[in-house]
């Protein structure tokens, strides 16, 4: 039913205003026009409350709304899919930083590509952008373009997957996992009381990542446990407090929610908290191959070389599949297997000695 909403009591003379309707006086006569944010403007014929009027009313108000961006956008190119891709259940149910990262690398595709058209773009041109990127970057742009023609699958602008078989190059700049030598030299610079071993205490003994750590506070801890959401994921954790981790949170004043905070007294930003530990690590004597990351790698190995399974590994890092667990834990479960290998042939040996 449409809706009039009148803003003053009703008297002889005075107009009742519309929703989403506007008027103007053009050479003398009004024209009015239904404007709602998202959708074209309409004209609106005869007199507002005559039946062309209400009819033509009733139409714009009843039509969806259409997706930002697309009427800068020819239909069917790379500029429209990406707008249509962000009004799109899959993109908005992305976590805020992802979808800041996906943002980044399709705003930058749409700037250089956004007026050729979608359905044109072949394999080849997704295999020689990925070849001149940095792993780093074209495993985000591929994570990006991969939702992107997924949804243009979805959406009838594509017929099939142009992304499918296209495998990144390995890369060779895997995060170091922290060495128990590199561990005890930052320690040891380092003591209990400090920021920075309190950052690495952090890292080290719940496992997270940068942007969960930064946000941790003394409202997160409860029961000897601390209750983690997780950034990226979304996932909810709930972490006991390891006693080395105790002995450094006793530290923090009991006034400092935030447990990690600038000279200032404001929580770290991502970037530079990446900047200040890294000079941190300058100052331990270690190389630029430690970086933050690699301390949630130096906590799955640990838990790895305690004998925990996959399953009990992610319920303390909350990686979403066990596939990027057995990543970071390769080397360890592969050292282990290899000892257990040869113990076992040990009592076979002193048997052929007798």
């Amino acid at each position: 039913m449409t809706e009039i909403i009148p803003t003053r009591k009703s008297r002889p003379g005075l107009p009742l205003r519309i929703r989403y309707v506007q008027a103007w006086v053009e050479n003398g006569l009004a024209r009015h026009y239904f404007r709602r944010r998202g959708q074209p403007r309409v004209q609106l014929p005869g007199l507002p409350g005559s039946p062309e009027f209400m009819a033509a009313y009733q139409a714009a108000f009843s039509a969806a709304p259409a997706v930002i961006g697309t009427s800068r956008s020819k239909a069917g190119s790379v500029s429209a899919a990406i707008a249509s891709y962000y009004a799109s259940p899959a993109f908005k149910g992305l976590a805020p930083s992802s979808q800041g990262v996906r943002r980044s690398v399709l705003e930058a595709f749409r700037r250089d590509q956004g007026n050729l058209m979608i359905a044109a773009m072949p394999k080849k041109f997704i295999t020689t952008m990925l070849d001149a990127m940095k792993p780093s970057a074209a495993k985000n742009w591929l994570k990006a373009i991969r939702a992107l023609v997924q949804h243009c699958i979805d959406v009838d602008l594509l017929k099939e997957d142009i992304t499918l078989g296209i495998r990144l190059r390995p890369s060779k700049g895997e995060f170091h996992t922290w060495s128990e030598e590199e561990i005890a030299a930052f320690e040891k610079t380092f003591a209990i009381g400090t920021r920075e071993r309190l950052a690495l205490a952090l890292g080290l003994y719940t496992g997270q990542r940068r942007g969960d750590v930064i946000r941790m506070g003394r409202q997160h801890v409860g029961d000897g446990v601390i209750h983690v959401r997780q950034q990226k994921t979304n996932a909810v954790l709930a972490i006991p407090v390891h006693s080395e981790l105790a002995r450094v949170l006793a530290a923090v004043p009991p006034t400092q929610m935030t447990f990690i905070q600038t000279l200032r007294g404001k929580p770290f930003t991502g970037h530079a908290f990446s900047d200040w530990f890294g000079k941190a690590c300058d100052q331990a004597g270690l190389g630029a191959q430690c970086t933050f990351h690699g301390l949630r790698k130096a906590a799955c190995r640990r838990l790895a070389e305690a004998g925990c399974s996959a399953n009990e590994i992610a319920a303390i890092s909350g990686h979403a599949t066990l596939k990027e667990v057995a990543r970071y834990t390769k080397a360890v479960d592969q050292a282990r297997m290899a000892r257990n290998a040869m113990a076992r042939t040990v009592p076979a040996r002193s048997q052929v000695a007798k």
